[in-house]
């Protein structure tokens, strides 16, 4: 089994194989959507943004991942909220009606308007309004480093407040720019990471490490300044 609150280099399919059934109470996923979006090709564009290249996805996004990589992913949690399965949703076993919509507020741009997220939850339909746009977000004054095109830490942040628990695990089998970790730790929730690039994984686990330290520094400075 392994550490809990740490990013592993490995194939997730193998690595769900030492996770007992049911083990974490949810699974956040960002996987491939399978709609051939190469790092190449993948550039911020429009008028909001700064056109800029990122590394290539492993495996080129050429497929989504297969049925029996959500039946294990189904094994290992209690609940499943999983982006893009809108690309993909004769994969997923079971229907909901429960599904996230992110409106990234992109204005007059030509990409997509709004990512969706499947959820196994029995709960309406929830919108989180957030600018994400290639080199844009939604409070400017605290600007991140993009690795590659991802999710927003705040993204996740707001996930974690609707739809976990205190006491939570959380696993991310897919889990590139880490930000879905970072909101763990940033929100006091145990994580397991999976990430099989070995290029995403090493900018990701020094992205994880650098907020992790700063953190710690935050909690000595508070420490240190109670007692002076």
């Amino acid at each position: 089994m392994f550490e809990l609150n740490r990013l592993y280099n490995v194939d997730c399919m193998e690595g769900m194989k030492e996770i007992p059934d049911c083990y974490f109470q949810l699974a956040i996923i960002d996987p491939p959507y399978g709609i051939g979006e190469s790092g190449k090709k993948n550039k911020s564009r429009g008028r909001l943004a700064v056109s800029q290249d990122y590394a290539p996805y492993f495996g080129g996004d050429r497929d989504a991942p297969p049925p029996e990589y959500f039946a294990e992913l189904r094994r290992v949690s209690q609940n499943q909220i999983i982006f893009g399965a809108n690309h993909f949703i004769s994969r997923i076993p079971f229907d909901s009606a429960c599904w996230i919509v992110w409106d990234k507020e992109n204005g007059q741009t030509d990409f997509a308007d709004c990512e969706l997220a499947w959820t196994s939850f029995k709960s309406a339909a929830r919108l989180f309004r957030f600018k994400w746009h290639g080199m844009w977000q939604g409070d400017m004054r605290n600007k991140e480093i993009r690795i590659h095109p991802k999710k927003p830490v705040k993204l996740y942040e707001w996930i974690l407040t609707r739809y976990a628990q205190p006491g939570d695990r959380i696993l991310d089998t897919h889990a590139g720019s880490a930000s879905s970790l970072i909101a763990c730790y940033n929100m006091g929730f145990d994580f397991l990471g999976f990430e099989i690039d070995k290029g995403y994984f090493e900018k990701a686990r020094r992205r994880l490490e650098d907020v992790q330290a700063q953190m710690r520094l935050e909690d000595y400075a508070d420490m240190k300044g109670r007692f002076l």
